[in-house]
């Protein structure tokens, strides 16, 4: 097991209650525009990597055939069970598995889908090469995930942001270095949507029950931020302490 699979298994094996009942997972706009896009006759199977709080399979599971559920860290695997089976899905199967090595034969998934998640790979690349061979010749690639600015400045300022709160955060990627990847690992790039995303900053340390000296931490960071950064972000304020800020995220369909 590397560093970073430990890291991110000491992260949420503590935090997966708090990921299933997460608004802004839950209820995320590209969650919503994922079940309307993508087209489900029935008869396919999926594969949701790094399913996380399970929204993903929860969502699909009534409209395709089978979804086969996958996560590193049991505990996450287990509460998101307990969530989809409690909601009356029954066409699943749940596997504990890396996404840099997909526990899967060649060809075996109509579509694969990966939301909110890839920020914590530390091998990206192989993830998609990865997801390349357990597709379907013709099947599909839904990868969602926060994006860094393109502008290098805000790009730095995101990535410390997000490592300062959760240490096995690695990189958010931007939304062309995501195209490029995708790109290389063979796939075909056929849409990509951006979406705002508004962290309430209380909520965004609660999910991983971050401690009050690194939240203490975090707000002098943003307090100390230039006046571009404050922008570009959308930072708010109330009685002095941080409320929200904005950052972004996209859903990328890509064809093998």
């Amino acid at each position: 097991m590397t560093n970073n699979h430990k890291a991110v298994r000491k992260t949420f094996s503590t935090s997966a209650d708090n990921y299933v009942k997460s608004p802004l997972h839950a209820q995320g706009e590209d969650l919503q525009v994922l079940a309307q896009t993508i087209d489900l006759s029935g008869e396919e199977k999926l594969l949701d990597i790094a399913t996380g709080g399970g929204h993903v399979s929860n969502a699909l599971a009534p409209w395709a055939k089978e979804v086969e559920v996958m996560d590193v860290t049991a505990e996450m695997l287990q509460a998101a069970e307990t969530f989809i089976r409690g909601n009356g899905h029954e066409n699943l199967r749940f596997a504990e598995g890396d996404a840099e090595n997909i526990p899967f034969a060649a060809e075996t998934f109509d579509a694969s889908i990966c939301r909110v998640a890839a920020h914590h790979f530390a091998r990206p690349d192989v993830f998609l090469q990865e997801t390349f061979r357990v597709t379907k010749k013709e099947g599909s690639l839904y990868l969602l995930d926060n994006t860094a600015p393109e502008i290098d400045m805000f790009d730095s300022f995101y990535n410390k942001l997000e490592k300062m709160r959760d240490p096995s955060h690695l990189r958010a990627w931007k939304k062309s270095e995501w195209i490029a990847k995708v790109e290389a690992a063979g796939f075909t790039v056929q849409h990509l949507q951006r979406f705002r995303k508004t962290f309430f900053f209380r909520d965004w340390c609660d999910r991983l029950d971050v401690a009050q000296n690194r939240r203490n931490t975090l707000q002098q960071y943003m307090k100390e931020a230039p006046e571009a950064i404050q922008q570009t972000f959308n930072i708010q304020y109330e009685d002095g302490k941080v409320l929200s800020f904005e950052g972004e995220a996209i859903m990328l369909e890509a064809i093998k």
